[in-house]
């Protein structure tokens, strides 16, 4: 039975980037400026509505959205809901068909807040599910993807109201060599649409109910500080997560290349994990980690980094030296695990010849909150 459609509040909104920050595994950008045009469309009358991708038709005509490039560079090269709408109906112009709802393409950081932005400009309702569960930084690194769905058509526009149209990729991994291209040409940030989905392809091929799962994170962390409680601990307790390292940042490597944020932090341990390091591997998002030199976790589990008093996420553009972190781990979803799923997602699909180990394998499950 799908859940009932609602609309954001302004403390959902507030929720929302948090739990989203949290999910985008150190990528997906930072959702603060989203975040406050979201709540300005909404003082100014817009309308958020979540609706559960259970309740569409099976034609339904989804749009899938996201931004598109390095998160150092958003910080500067804001991408707006005018232009990420923009990509929306730039779309529809090509195929000559109006979209029913739009939809994440991944829930984490920024790209959490795409959706909701255009479904606000655009009147649209925004489905509660998305095409990664969490934050990747490849096009290829999709349920999409690994459900061997077409790629193509897809839609870019910058800033600038530069505007590309992608007729037709052979498969996932050539649409991503040619649109990074384009991304890093003008300047590796970019609003996109993705290739349309139908109402069964996105109830069949995607991480269902991930806002709510968002909200449930955000909420926790939001709780946790108004009881005085550790907001980590909320969020390991609400997801079924394992806390992994808690320590200082002692380094940081980090460079732009080619579209994408690389680079490595370590850690000193604190506390519990006091005469132990972490060292972390990242693409955007964080990929691989070590502890004492042993391969501790990687993806496609979530690896995730908060501050160890608020329990907000650290992105891999804001992380710095001397931040007190909490390094913590949340289940990846099933779909991200499967066979074909590594193949797309594990640690070799970013070059790290290592067999993937979720570190859930020997913990206990319990049932995620509601």
């Amino acid at each position: 039975m799908p859940n009932p459609p609602f609309e954001l509040t302004p403390d959902d909104l507030d929720c929302l980037a948090t739990g989203s920050w949290i999910l985008g595994t150190g990528g997906g950008g930072d959702p603060y400026f989203s975040l406050l045009e979201a709540r300005q469309h909404l003082a100014d009358g817009k309308r958020a509505r979540i609706v559960d991708p259970l309740s569409l038709s099976d034609d339904a005509l989804v749009a899938c959205v996201g931004q598109m490039g390095a998160p150092l560079v958003k910080q500067e090269r804001l991408v707006d809901g005018t232009v990420i709408a923009s990509t929306v109906t730039m779309m529809e112009e090509y195929i000559g068909k109006k979209f029913e709802a739009v939809m994440l393409w991944e829930i984490g950081g920024n790209n959490g807040f795409q959706a909701v932005l255009t479904g606000m400009m655009l009147d649209l309702p925004i489905v509660d599910c998305d095409a990664m569960g969490r934050a990747f930084p490849q096009a290829d690194m999709t349920t999409f993807s690994i459900c061997e769905l077409p790629a193509y058509p897809w839609t870019m526009v910058d800033l600038r109201k530069n505007r590309i149209f992608f007729a037709e990729a052979e498969n996932w991994e050539w649409m991503e060599r040619m649109t990074r291209a384009a991304c890093t040409v003008i300047g590796s940030s970019a609003a996109t649409c993705k290739a349309p989905r139908s109402g069964a392809e996105v109830k069949s091929s995607t991480c269902l109910h991930t806002v709510s799962q968002a909200l449930r994170i955000g909420r926790a962390v939001k709780d946790a500080r108004r009881r005085h409680d550790d907001p980590v601990a909320a969020v390991i307790e609400s997801e079924n997560g394992l806390q992994l390292f808690r320590g200082k940042i002692t380094d940081v490597n980090r460079r732009t290349t080619g579209g994408w944020l690389r680079g490595t932090i370590e850690l000193d341990g604190l506390d519990a994990d006091s005469g132990s390091t972490m060292k972390i591997a990242f693409q955007n998002e964080f990929v691989v980690a070590w502890r004492d030199g042993q391969v501790g976790a990687t993806v496609p589990d979530l690896i995730c980094l908060m501050d160890s008093s608020s329990g907000e996420a650290i992105g891999t553009e804001t992380v710095r030296y001397g931040q007190r972190v909490t390094v913590i781990a949340l289940p990846a979803p099933d779909i991200l695990t499967s066979e074909r799923g590594l193949r797309k997602v594990g640690p070799r699909a970013f070059g790290y010849d290592l067999e993937f180990k979720s570190v859930f394998a020997d913990a206990p499950y319990k049932e995620a909150a509601q």
